[in-house]
């Protein structure tokens, strides 16, 4: 019986399969939480769960991204944006960035995508948060070198998170 839904992930079919599982999990998360579907902020995340799972990807990501274009050294410009196309709803996406995560054993999660809220809008949503307004799974995110708000659902295997900027945007940011 395997102990987490993808990991360990062996190949870059197994990468873009457990990608897809991501992507449309988010959305629902999304959904879930706040009625609608927000755009994303143009990353994705995979979480591995085993070091030798770590250093296979770490490969595979370096194949498919710009080790010289990164923000944070963690999210790496895909040379080929990863494309999923509209499906029950869901829209099509644009994926231009991937980040491939160290294993953690307090995250068992497949993975993370980031969605995109304008400013004013995410500026009023968090400060109704952290005035006392109760929403279901979603809260801000306690980083303080992220500025972010967490959807989270305990029968989820994903972590969403909403910013008010686009990763093309953080990226422009880090080379001025």
């Amino acid at each position: 019986m395997k102990l987490f839904r993808f990991s360990p992930i062996k190949n870059k079919t197994q990468l873009f399969k457990a990608i897809r599982y991501i992507h449309f999990e988010s959305y629902k998360l999304c959904k879930q939480k706040f009625g609608y579907y927000l755009p994303v902020a143009g990353n994705i995340g995979v979480f591995c769960h085993y070091e030798e799972e770590f250093e296979r990807l770490i490969k595979i990501r370096k194949e498919l991204t710009n080790e010289s274009d990164n923000w944070n050294q963690k999210y790496f410009r895909l040379y080929k944006p990863i494309i999923i196309p509209t499906k029950n709803g869901i829209p099509k996406t644009t994926y231009t960035y991937l980040y491939v995560r160290k294993p953690d054993p307090a995250h068992p999660h497949v993975g993370d995508v980031d969605f995109y809220l304008e400013p004013d809008k995410y500026k009023e949503l968090k400060q109704s948060l952290l005035s006392g307004k109760v929403m279901e799974g979603v809260s801000v995110f306690e980083r303080t070198d992220l500025e972010l708000i967490r959807l989270h659902d305990p029968g989820s295997e994903v972590s969403a998170f909403v910013g008010s900027k686009r990763m093309t945007e953080n990226v422009r940011a880090k080379q001025t």
